[in-house]
C-alpha cells in the first residue's frame, strides 16, 4: 500500500514458455493463411481456364477482335523481340569465340552459334521479352475494364467477356509466340555472324552450311513451338489477374506486376519441364 492510498500493480511479462507458443501459433495460422490462399489462387485460376475453354468452343467466334489482338502481341513487339535476339547473338558470339579459342575449336564456332541460339537462349528470350511487354498490357488493360465496371456492361449485352476478351487475347498470345521466336533466332544468328565476321571474316554461305550441318527438323522445331505454351501461359495469367482486379487505380497497378512477374515465373518453370520433355520425345 502507497502513501496515497492506492495500490501500486507492477505489469509483469507472460513466462517465457507461453511466449514462446503465442509465437509458434501466430507462425502456424500465417502459414495456414499462406497455403489456403496459395491454393486458392490455383483453383480460381483452374475455375477461369474452364470457362475460357467453354467459351472458345462455343460460337459465335470474335473474328475481328482475333486479328486486332494478332497485331496488338505481334506486330507491336516485333520491335523489342528483334533489339533482345539481336543481343542475345551478340553476346553468343563474342562468349562462344573466346572460349573455343582458348580450346582450340574455332571450326566449331557456327554450330556453337546455331544450337545455342535456337535450341536455348531464342525461345526462353522471346518468351520473357513478350511476357514483359503483353502481359502487363493485358493485364493492366483488363484490370481497367474491370474497375471502371467496362466488363460489367459487356456482360450485361449479352456478350461473353471471357470469349470477347479473354479467348481472343490468349489465342493470339498461342499463336504469334512461334512466328516472334523465328524473328529473334534469325536476328540472333545474323548479328552473331555479323559480330564474328568484324573480328574474324567469315562468309555468310559458309557460316549458314558449318552451323546447319547434320542438323534436322527435329532439333529444332520443338524448341520452336513449344513458345506456344508459353504463349498460353502469358495470356491465361495476364487475362486472370486483369479480369479479378479490385481496388481501383491501386488494383490496376498491382495486376499489371502480378501479370508480368507470375507469367514471367511460370514461362521458366514450363521451360524447365518442356526441355526434359522434348529430350524424351525428340532424342
Amino acid at each position: 500500500m502507497s502513501n496515497s492510498g492506492f495500490t501500486t500493480v507492477t505489469a509483469t511479462s507472460p513466462p517465457l514458455p507461453g511466449r514462446r507458443a503465442e509465437l509458434i501459433s501466430t507462425a502456424a495460422s500465417s502459414a495456414a493463411k499462406l497455403f489456403e490462399s496459395f491454393f486458392e489462387w490455383f483453383g480460381n485460376l483452374g475455375i477461369f481456364s474452364w470457362k475460357v475453354l467453354c467459351a472458345a468452343v462455343t460460337p459465335p467466334y470474335e473474328w475481328r477482335e482475333l486479328i486486332r489482338q494478332l497485331d496488338e502481341v505481334g506486330s507491336k513487339s516485333f520491335p523489342v523481340v528483334v533489339m533482345a535476339g539481336s543481343a542475345i547473338g551478340v553476346i553468343i558470339s563474342l562468349e562462344a569465340r573466346y572460349s573455343l579459342s582458348r580450346f582450340g575449336a574455332k571450326s566449331m564456332f557456327p554450330s556453337t552459334l546455331v544450337y545455342s541460339v535456337i535450341q536455348v537462349m531464342g525461345p526462353i528470350i522471346t518468351g520473357l521479352v513478350v511476357s514483359g511487354r503483353v502481359g502487363a498490357g493485358i493485364g493492366a488493360e483488363l484490370a481497367s475494364m474491370k474497375v471502371t465496371e467496362q466488363i460489367d456492361a459487356i456482360e450485361a449485352s449479352a456478350i461473353n467477356p471471357y470469349r470477347l476478351l479473354a479467348t481472343t487475347r490468349i489465342m493470339a498470345c498461342i499463336l504469334m509466340l512461334p512466328l516472334l521466336t523465328l524473328v529473334s533466332d534469325a536476328c540472333g544468328l545474323l548479328m552473331g555472324w555479323f559480330a564474328q565476321t568484324l573480328a574474324d571474316p567469315l562468309s555468310f554461305h559458309q557460316f549458314i552450311q558449318d552451323g546447319f550441318k547434320g542438323a534436322t527438323f527435329n532439333s529444332f522445331l520443338p524448341q520452336t513451338f513449344k513458345t506456344s505454351v508459353y504463349g498460353l501461359i502469358i495470356g491465361l495469367i495476364a487475362c486472370f489477374q486483369g479480369m479479378r482486379t479490385r481496388g481501383g487505380a491501386e488494383g490496376v497497378g498491382r495486376a499489371a506486376t502480378n501479370s508480368v512477374v507470375l507469367a514471367s515465373l511460370f514461362v521458366i518453370l514450363a521451360d524447365v519441364v518442356l526441355v526434359k520433355f522434348i529430350l524424351i520425345v525428340f532424342p
